[in-house]
């Protein structure tokens, strides 16, 4: 009898251990389950964040350009074609954001640039920023702006070789910062790249003569880049990183100094010679040619010394966000 009862209880015990395997697999199942939920919500989170990220680029120019947009108007004298021209400016801004509509027909190169901490997908990561770029497109937050360069055709939503352009910079921060400018194609035909010394300028390999290339770009620009203008500089490096990294000054706000004295200087001084040059809005004459400068720099060779001018219109689209953790909006940068 005792040997039956013994029998009986390894039995049960065996029926215990298997039910709590059986628990632990479903549980397992479960956590499973919730990930890939999880995953699948993060994904769309992100998704949604993109296309109002797009949205609000497209159709709303930051509160630091729009204060100094307004400052400038107040600054022009008045009956003058220059008060004409950044009172139409100053409406368009408003009726834009007002109706959700894109500020310029040419809603220009998309330009995303992304930090974000170890461990995410740059694939999957550009591959959310694609379909987004397709919806924004359809809704017309976007216009059907990428064309192929050997064919000159434009069938398709903004989507092809270095379109968008996509850059990624891992930080160690936690979170993920999205920044994108949509940058149109007059402003972009007026950048300019000098290699100094240029000796019809007479200018040398010093600050001065990046003083003169700066102002003979936006004398050669007036009238041509939808000003007033910003520009985004970098003194040294290639010819490209020179042009990529100008780009990236522009991502600095308007009330944004250089924390480098000599720079801070050269910044203000270009923007209070420019805007006394009379070129103005649109190149009608004016107190106001430009809105900001903005000014950086990187190693170069010693054989070389470019000078890279990136320009903005004052249709100055960029526009930023954190996410949280589950890919959903937490701030706006500007």
């Amino acid at each position: 009898m005792a040997k039956k009862k013994a029998a009986k209880k390894k039995v049960a015990k065996k029926k215990v251990a298997k039910k709590k395997v059986a628990k632990k697999k479903v549980a397992k199942k479960k956590v499973a389950k919730k990930k890939v939920a999880k995953g699948q919500d993060t994904s769309k989170n992100l998704y949604d964040a993109v296309l109002e990220l797009i949205r609000v680029t497209s159709t709303v120019i930051p509160d630091d350009v729009q204060k100094v947009v307004l400052e400038t108007l107040e600054r022009e004298e008045k009956n003058t074609t220059a008060e004409y021209a950044m009172n139409i400016i100053k409406a368009n801004i408003e009726l834009a954001k007002k109706k959700s509509q894109p500020i310029c027909q040419d809603t220009g190169t998309i330009l995303f640039y992304i930090s974000h901490p170890i461990g995410i997908d740059q694939g999957k990561f550009t591959k959310v920023i694609e379909k987004a770029v397709v919806k924004a497109t359809k809704l017309g937050y976007l216009r059907q702006n990428s064309v192929h360069s050997l064919t000159g055709k434009n069938d398709s939503l903004n989507i092809g070789l270095g379109h968008p352009s996509v850059h990624f910079h891992q930080h160690k921060k936690k979170s993920i910062e999205i920044k994108l400018m949509l940058k149109g194609g007059g402003c972009e035909n007026v950048g300019a790249q000098y290699a100094l010394p240029n000796t019809d300028l007479k200018a040398g390999r010093d600050l001065d003569g990046v003083r003169k290339v700066i102002l003979d770009a936006i004398v050669k620009a007036q009238g041509k880049g939808c000003g007033p203008g910003v520009l985004g500089v970098t003194i040294g490096g290639d010819r490209g990183s020179g042009y990529l990294a100008s780009k990236e000054e522009l991502l600095r706000t308007l009330d944004d100094k250089s924390n480098i004295p000599e720079l801070a200087e050269l910044e203000e001084e270009i923007v209070t010679t420019a805007n006394k040059l009379g070129i103005g809005p649109m190149g009608f004459g004016g107190k106001t040619t430009l809105l900001g400068c903005k000014i950086g720099h990187q190693n170069r060779l010693p054989a070389s010394f470019f000078v890279s001018v990136s320009y903005m219109c004052w249709a100055f689209r960029r526009q930023g966000v954190i996410l949280k953790e589950n890919q959903q909006i937490s701030k706006w940068l500007y």
